[in-house]
């Protein structure tokens, strides 16, 4: 596919976020095409988050500026469901845990409603049984409640599955690296470079470990609401070695 209009995903420019009266995202201008896996780091508090949640249409964040086109159109009016809709898909931070809603489920409905309709039982059982044998999980997990009692590795699991079935164009992923062993590391980066060929992937991470397992093409390094540096992989290596502080001189 050559580059052209219709590659680019994800164009955020000039955006500017706040919540309440604090501004958090302070003039960010970043373009995903479909292919490209680009890497955002940051301290915490840097506004890493919130410029996943403000793309996928969380409604706690308040637009002050910029716009944001998906797929060439200004998605300001969209709902979160219509983004999904759409082909955007975000892993959380912190996965809440719905009691009462079995994984298997949750799974179906959430297949349902980004694609219009529910699959066939027969089709859905061969997409989630190809899927969980790709993240190395047992059946046993699907009767179980939605993140109920689940360690972080199973919660991430959780959303890279979910990720697998949705075939998203467009994936947030939202420190899914974060409280995983190297087991669990690994086969959720497998997970991830499973849909990246095919999809824009945009990850939040503060570890270079996950970076050499889902390599980037792009790093960014978000300081005080603002991507102050960009670069290739190497970029990330030097910040794991050296720290953020001399960044702060670019702000």
């Amino acid at each position: 596919m050559g580059e052209n209009m219709t590659d680019v995903l994800l164009r955020v420019e000039n955006l500017h976020v706040s919540v309440g009266d604090t501004p958090i995202i302070q003039g960010i201008s970043l373009e995903i095409k479909r292919g490209e896996i680009h890497a955002i780091m940051g301290r915490n508090g840097a506004g890493k988050s919130t410029l996943a949640n403000v793309v996928m249409g969380h409604p706690a964040y308040e637009v002050t500026s910029g716009t944001i086109h998906y797929k060439g159109q200004n998605i300001d009016d969209m709902e979160v469901f219509e983004r999904a809709r759409a082909g955007m898909f975000l892993s959380f931070q912190y996965p809440a845990a719905i009691p009462g809603d079995q994984v298997g489920t949750f799974l179906r409905k959430s297949v349902a409603s980004v694609r219009g309709e529910a699959p066939s039982p027969r089709a859905f059982r061969k997409e989630l049984n190809e899927a969980m044998k790709q993240l190395d999980m047992d059946k046993s997990f699907l009767s179980r409640y939605v993140n109920d009692g689940f360690s972080g590795g199973e919660k991430k699991r959780l959303e890279i599955l979910q990720m697998l079935l949705l075939q998203p164009d467009l994936a947030l992923l939202d420190e899914t690296d974060s409280g995983l062993d190297i087991d669990a590391l690994r086969i959720v980066a497998d997970g991830i470079n499973a849909v990246a060929e095919d999809t824009g992937c945009m990850i939040i991470t503060h570890y270079q470990r996950l970076l050499d397992l889902v390599r980037p093409n792009f790093v960014h390094v978000l300081i005080d609401g603002k991507i102050v540096q960009s670069g290739g992989p190497d970029l990330a290596i030097k910040l794991e070695k050296e720290g953020y502080d001399w960044v702060d001189a670019l702000v």
